[in-house]
């Protein structure tokens, strides 16, 4: 097998990513989709890449035999494209917020403006292999989760399912991220002089990643709170997430909770008792890290939860839910 995958928004730092990925997996290959008319600067991305560059058409889809398509691309620019793309017979995974919420109301309260396609919401699975894997095989279309929600959910979904998190307490998660999460559009809140030497919360309970927590860990609303903060690197996503649970427990005890979820799955590494993950652990890799330290007396615990916010995040999760549209090795190409 040898499929090509079209990128739309290779260009940007997740879309340059899944060039980079892609140019080494050994079932697919990689064609740059040109869907803006401007040249740009990708001379730092993509170097002097030989890989195939063709236009963003429906009709060059057909033409061309791409079998899939990696949207990198803003909401906006996913709606128009992907009822085209799936009409041309290619399956979509988007990258985007497009298709993650499932509901107009849902959509229009978060990402503060309407859905132009409201037909297809609902229709793309959400693309979080370790908890829905048997229903993204073989699918045509796929969203892929933010990268906030990813490492937030993989930490907190296993203590809900386990009736182990006391909800009433509260659950607050603490998130921090590299300055390419906010993609590579200059804006004076990303600049250098704006990031070096400084530290930053945004969003602060309005963030548009908070329904897809909600969706797929079993919180509500009213026990969760989330903050996001730009860390003056470059990429990585930190969480560091705070709750009690219902009864004391060691932190072994709660660890042997993810173990029994996470046995079996390629890229969530669990750590000792006691021990926590870094932003080195896992820049640059699909894996998402966890780690537990809890204080039985108190009920108090905290879960820290790493991972690359172009890997694990986006790029990396995207060729994972790729490899299972296709049938090929969820693996390939992600080590």
């Amino acid at each position: 097998m040898n499929v090509l995958v079209g990128i739309v928004g290779f260009r940007g730092y997740s879309g340059a990513e899944a060039v980079k990925l892609l140019s080494h997996h050994p079932n697919c290959a990689p064609v740059l989709l040109e869907h803006r008319s401007d040249g740009g600067d990708e001379a730092r991305l993509l170097r002097k890449s030989t890989v195939k560059r063709l236009g963003a058409s429906a009709e060059v889809i057909r033409d061309n035999n791409i079998g899939a398509v990696l949207l990198c691309t803003p909401p906006e620019v996913s709606m128009e494209l992907v009822p085209q793309y799936l009409s041309a017979g290619a399956k979509v995974v988007d990258l985007s917020g497009a298709f993650r919420l499932g509901t107009v109301e849902r959509y229009a309260r978060w990402y503060k403006e309407a859905h132009t396609q409201p037909e297809l919401l609902g229709s793309a699975p959400y693309g979080l292999p370790e908890f829905y894997r048997e229903n993204l095989r073989g699918k045509s279309f796929i969203s892929n989760p933010g990268c906030y929600p990813t490492a937030a959910n993989l930490a907190i979904r296993p203590l809900v399912e386990a009736d182990i998190l006391d909800p009433a307490a509260g659950v607050i998660c603490d998130a921090k991220s590299g300055t390419s999460g906010a993609g590579r559009k200059a804006s004076l809140k990303t600049s250098y002089c704006e990031v070096t030497e400084n530290f930053s919360a945004y969003s602060v309970l309005q963030h548009r990643h908070v329904p897809e927590v909600l969706m797929n860990s079993g919180l509500d609303e009213a026990a969760f709170s989330f903050t996001a903060q730009l860390l003056p690197l470059d990429r990585g996503i930190l969480e560091t997430i705070y709750f009690k649970t219902v009864a004391p427990m060691t932190a072994a005890e709660i660890l042997a909770v993810y173990q029994a979820k996470y046995a079996n799955e390629p890229f969530v590494r669990l750590y000792e008792a006691g021990n926590v993950p870094d932003l080195h652990a896992v820049q640059r890799t699909n894996f998402c890290d966890i780690g537990v330290i809890s204080d039985p007396a108190t009920r108090r615990c905290v879960v820290v939860s790493a991972i690359d916010n172009l890997g694990k995040g986006a790029a990396g999760q995207a060729i994972q839910n790729l490899n299972l549209m296709l049938g090929i090795e969820e693996t390939a190409g992600l080590f």
